[in-house]
């Protein structure tokens, strides 16, 4: 008997487990200027209340499988995420080099990846259709040329209630656009990356030109990639402390975002 109850108890906890998390990945494509583009919808299905949306633009190694688990764990049971395609099906690419050459139509037309990102934010407002998505609380996130793009979402003059930028790039094509801006911004870049913190002045007072309500946190002792688990080179590195901060810091940014509250 006492065999029976321990083997009921160890089923009852499977199940509650299973329950407590059910992550889905549901396909979302478009066609854009002849390009097809294709997402990937991230959320817990075992919550039935509805949450903020979240545009996730990765980085330069676009939607893969990494992502999608970066995608799951941002997720959690607090957001639907969109994880965006910016290249378009047929670009996924596999090393640097093809990474490389991914971004670098998007880096040399940012009208093209701002085109790219709005896109983004219009299928998110159509998935709040069927998936339990609170129309009413959109924002964006992205992680080094994914902080680019939803920088530029943000000079779009998209109405999303925040950005965050995690160790993206921080120039633009045109310092005049920040005018735009509705959102909330907050980037945060790690204090000895060598390639986005030259342009942190530039971008401080491209920021003061603006109303937005804006933050850019530096992060001491990080370099490049301090979010990314599976970098680990000089330039481009995780950084586990970092990234527990970025993260609670985005949370509490779109917290209040959500809520209309400084």
């Amino acid at each position: 008997m006492r065999a029976a109850k321990s083997l009921l108890a160890v089923l009852w906890l499977g199940l509650a487990a299973t329950a407590q998390a059910r992550m889905v990945h549901t396909p979302v494509e478009w066609t854009q200027d002849g390009t097809r583009f294709h997402s990937v919808l991230v959320y817990d299905d075992a919550v039935d209340t509805r949450r903020p949306g979240l545009v996730m633009v990765p980085n330069w190694y676009g939607v893969n499988e990494t992502a999608v688990k970066k995608a799951e764990t941002i997720a959690g049971k607090d957001y639907v995420i969109l994880l965006t395609d910016m290249y378009g099906e047929k670009v996924r690419p596999a090393d640097n080099d093809q990474a490389e050459a991914a971004v670098k139509p998007l880096y040399a037309d940012r009208a093209l990846m701002r085109k790219r990102v709005v896109m983004a934010l219009d299928q998110l407002r159509v998935q709040a259709k069927t998936a339990p998505i609170d129309a009413a609380k959109l924002a964006a996130i992205g992680f080094c040329f994914g902080g680019s793009a939803v920088l530029d979402l943000a000079r779009s003059g998209a109405d999303v209630a925040a950005v965050v930028s995690f160790h993206g790039a921080l120039q633009t094509d045109d310092p005049a656009l920040a005018k735009h801006i509705k959102a909330r911004v907050l980037a945060m870049n790690g204090a000895d990356d060598r390639g986005t913190m030259p342009d942190a002045g530039k971008f401080m007072d491209e920021m003061r030109g603006s109303k937005a309500d804006w933050e850019f946190v530096v992060l001491g002792n990080a370099v490049h990639c301090f979010t990314e688990t599976d970098q680990h080179s000089e330039g481009c590195a995780y950084d586990a402390r970092a990234a527990a901060r970025s993260y609670r810091l985005m949370r509490d940014w779109l917290s209040h975002a959500f809520a209309g509250k400084d």
